[in-house]
C-alpha cells in the first residue's frame, strides 16, 4: 500500500489510488473507481464506482463524488460541494443507466457548498465560487457565482480574479503571468 488511509476509512476491493494519496476519517473509496497520486481525500467523503480523480486532487469534507464524474490534475472541491448524476431523480424509479457525465477540467476549483448539476462541463483553472448552483457548462478560467451561477469575470491560473477594465490583457498578481481576452474567453499570452 503505497498511500496512507486512516483507520476508520472504508477502501473497498477494486479502488485504484496513487502513491502519496491521504484518505481521511470516514470516508468511502468504493470499487471501479480511480484516484491519482497526491490527492487528499478530507473526512466522510465518499468516491463512487467509476469515478477518476486525476493527480492532486484535493477534496474536503463532506463530499460526495457521484458516478459519471471526472476530475482532471489539480482540481480543488471545497468542503460540502455537490454533484449530481440523474437529472430527474425518483426514489421508486431507477435511472442508474442513465447517469450523466461531468467533467471538471485541470485546475478548477469548486467553492464550499456549491451544487454542480450533472451533464456539465467545468473549463480548466474555472472558478465556482461558494453556494453558486451550476447549470450550465463553464468556460476555462471563467468565474461564475451565484444561483443559477453567473460569470462575473475571469481568473488567473493562481486563483485571483483578472483586470480586464482598461486593456484585453491583464497581469496576475501572483506570479505576473499575463493573460489575454479573445473571442472565445481567455488565454494565457
Amino acid at each position: 500500500m503505497n498511500y496512507f488511509a486512516h483507520e476508520t476509512a472504508v477502501i473497498d476491493d477494486g479502488a485504484q489510488i496513487g502513491a502519496d494519496t491521504k484518505i481521511w476519517h470516514f470516508s468511502h473509496i468504493m470499487s471501479d473507481c480511480s484516484i491519482g497520486e497526491k490527492c487528499n481525500i478530507g473526512q466522510n467523503v465518499v468516491v463512487s464506482p467509476q469515478v477518476v480523480l486525476g493527480n492532486n486532487v484535493k477534496v474536503q469534507n463532506n463530499v460526495s463524488i457521484y458516478t459519471g464524474v471526472t476530475c482532471d490534475d489539480d482540481v480543488f472541491l471545497g468542503p460540502s460541494c455537490v454533484f449530481t448524476n440523474v437529472i430527474n431523480p425518483r426514489s421508486e424509479i431507477v435511472r442508474r443507466d442513465e447517469y450523466l457525465q461531468t467533467k471538471v477540467g485541470k485546475g478548477a476549483t469548486i467553492g464550499a457548498n456549491a451544487t454542480v448539476l450533472c451533464g456539465i462541463n467545468i473549463g480548466s483553472y474555472a472558478f465556482i465560487g461558494a453556494g453558486a448552483v451550476v447549470t450550465k457548462d463553464v468556460p476555462p478560467y471563467a468565474l461564475v457565482i451565484g444561483n443559477p451561477a453567473r460569470q462575473t469575470g475571469w481568473m488567473s491560473e493562481c486563483g485571483y480574479k483578472l483586470n480586464f477594465d482598461s486593456s484585453e490583457t491583464a497581469t496576475c498578481p501572483e506570479n505576473n503571468q499575463e493573460y489575454r481576452l479573445t473571442e472565445s474567453g481567455v488565454e494565457k499570452i
